[in-house]
């Protein structure tokens, strides 16, 4: 079930969504929640924008079923719940809803087999991002 908590930054006729992919992702790309996915809602931007769209995933607001499988997936730890997104990853959360104005550069993420980072790997990633 959605929240019905609606940011100020949603126009009244969307829906918030339960799963945001944070900035941890970016340039790590792990594509382990897309093959859990059971709707195919989570995406890669094949645009020339990538100063608005960074190199991550991101999850498409009007596909996503709240089902959760993604978030213990993500080896990088780049996914929350939308009312539990850390403060230092709030503008990650109207990034995702961003995507739905330029639905045409992303396409659905595929699933490849990539080797899980190590633990250190994951606390310097939270670092870079001022998250630890």
């Amino acid at each position: 079930m959605r929240s019905e908590r609606r940011p100020r930054w949603l126009k009244e006729n969307e829906v918030a969504m339960a799963y945001i992919i944070t900035r941890l992702c970016r340039d790590c790309v792990d594509t382990a929640c897309v093959a859990v996915c059971p709707v195919d809602c989570i995406y890669l931007y094949k645009g020339s924008d990538t100063a608005t769209f960074p190199n991550q995933l991101y999850i498409h607001p009007d596909e996503c079923i709240d089902c959760g499988a993604c978030e213990p997936e993500c080896p990088w730890q780049a996914i929350f719940e939308e009312a539990a997104v850390p403060e230092v990853f709030s503008d990650d959360t109207p990034l995702n809803y961003k995507m739905m104005e330029k639905t045409d550069d992303f396409e659905v993420a595929q699933h490849e087999t990539q080797q899980k980072p190590a633990s250190d790997e994951i606390e310097k990633n939270k670092k870079k991002w001022g998250w630890g």
